[in-house]
């Protein structure tokens, strides 16, 4: 994955923030065989262990023929965290110099390994429960294998096949504006701040990022502490 030589969009910890964006949303598993590239979206677990990154679980439909030449073989797995379009029309650059272009913001992470297939009964039920028990621990009211009829489950296990991606390498990137001016990177804040809930994810996530500037984020935007400061950088394209 692309890093601009600047670095500041670079990750200290990618295990760390691949284990955080396995816990908000699905990745893409993609693999190439005879017929080209697979891709298929689906949630996964992830370890810590047993690879040298650790190790991401999931399951596909048996009918999804992404598995059948998949064991063995090369795979990444793309997570993505909150993104959102930035305007120009934010920068203080704008009203300055106008030498200003639009651009997006992002955080992702992308893991790279080898695929193991798991056709093993007890496995394929084990994983599903601790994928149900990850997504309904924080409900009021949370759902579990349990409930379901006696040998409903292991019924319906019949039909997908698990997947483990040991992960041999983790490229992860946070877009968040570090190559911007202190007044840039507050405008941006200010102007997410007032956006979708998606965008404001995105401000919060660059208050995190850039430290001091949130000092000046808005209200409506939860500030956390950061030992890094913002990037003064001359005006530029945003390439990234």
């Amino acid at each position: 994955m692309y890093q601009p030589a600047h670095g500041r969009f670079e990750v200290e910890d990618p295990v760390a923030l691949l284990a955080e964006l396995v816990q908000l949303g699905p990745a893409t598993l993609v693999t190439f065989g005879d017929g080209g590239f697979e891709t298929t979206m689906l949630p996964l677990l992830f370890e810590a262990a047993p690879g040298p990154h650790g190790t991401l679980f999931g399951h596909v439909a048996r009918p999804n023929p992404q598995w059948q030449a998949a064991d063995g073989r090369p795979a990444v797995a793309i997570l993505r965290g909150p993104d959102a379009y930035v305007s120009p029309s934010w920068y203080e650059e704008k009203r300055r110099t106008g030498r200003v272009v639009p651009t997006w913001n992002y955080i992702v992470a992308v893991a790279h390994g080898s695929l193991a297939v798991h056709d093993d009964p007890a496995w394929l039920q084990s994983h599903v429960r601790a994928l149900v028990d990850r997504h309904e621990v924080d409900r009021p009211d949370p759902w579990s294998v349990d409930d379901a009829p006696l040998g409903y489950i292991a019924g319906q296990a019949k039909g997908i096949v698990g997947l483990e991606l040991r992960i041999d390498r983790i490229e992860a990137k946070r877009k968040l504006g570090q190559n911007r001016s202190a007044a840039d990177i507050e405008g941006t804040i200010d102007g997410l701040a007032r956006g979708s809930a998606r965008e404001l994810e995105v401000a919060r996530a660059m208050v995190e990022a850039v430290g001091s500037a949130a000092a000046a984020a808005p209200a409506n935007v939860d500030a956390a502490p950061s030992m890094e400061s913002p990037t003064r950088a001359a005006p530029r394209a945003d390439r990234g």
